[in-house]
Parts: C-alpha cells; sequence; structure tokens
C-alpha cells in the first residue's frame, strides 16, 4: 500500500499513497452504508431491511456492469426479473393495481 503512487486529498490538500485512500474511502462509505442499516432496522420490519439492502446490492450490481463493461447476460435479466417482482410482491402495488382497476370497471358499468 505505502508503496503506491502519491495523491493528493482534494478538500484537506494532503499527500498520500493513492492505495491508502481508496482503503480509506472504503471504510467510510461502508460506515455510511451499515450505519444507514442499523438506523433502518430499528424503524422498520426485518423484512423490509431485507429488501432495501437487497435492492442496494442490486443497484450496485448493476452499476459494476456498467462502469466495467461487462457483459449483461440473461442470468442477469432472470434474476433482475426476481429482485424488481419480489419488491413490488412486498409493496403490495398489485393489490393497489387491481383495485384501480376493478373501480374503473364498477364505473363504466355504471355509466
Amino acid at each position: 500500500f505505502s508503496q503506491s503512487e502519491t495523491f493528493q486529498v482534494p478538500v484537506i490538500g494532503m499527500e498520500m499513497p493513492i492505495m491508502w485512500f481508496y482503503l480509506l474511502m472504503n471504510v467510510i462509505t461502508q460506515y455510511v452504508c451499515i450505519r444507514g442499516v442499523f438506523i433502518l432496522t430499528t424503524e422498520c420490519t426485518s423484512l423490509t431491511v431485507t429488501l432495501v439492502v437487497t435492492l442496494r446490492k442490486f443497484i450496485s450490481l448493476v452499476f459494476s456492469i456498467i462502469y466495467f463493461q461487462n457483459p449483461f447476460m440473461v442470468w442477469h435479466w432472470i434474476g433482475t426479473l426476481f429482485v424488481f417482482i419480489g419488491t413490488l410482491m412486498y409493496t403490495e402495488v398489485w393489490n393497489s393495481i387491481w383495485s384501480l382497476l376493478g373501480r374503473r370497471e364498477k364505473d363504466v358499468k355504471q355509466d
């Protein structure tokens, strides 16, 4: 780590090896993420926390695929489909859509 090229930290103006900077930024972002999960755990059910963490991991995966220009394979699409269907099932969007459609059908029949 200490043998890597030096890098000037933008806000501080201090120079440090770039690998140490990457490690420091990784530790800070991981702390923010896990703190957010702990706070979410106190406010929501465990299933909601699991859903949020799964969506975060999914977004990280998609970002990684785009950033590193890896191909988006059939298995990625299947996983994407499962994530979104699971999210919609949990948030009960289907029930809202069906009840909305049922109301429209009743309004059309009454006219």
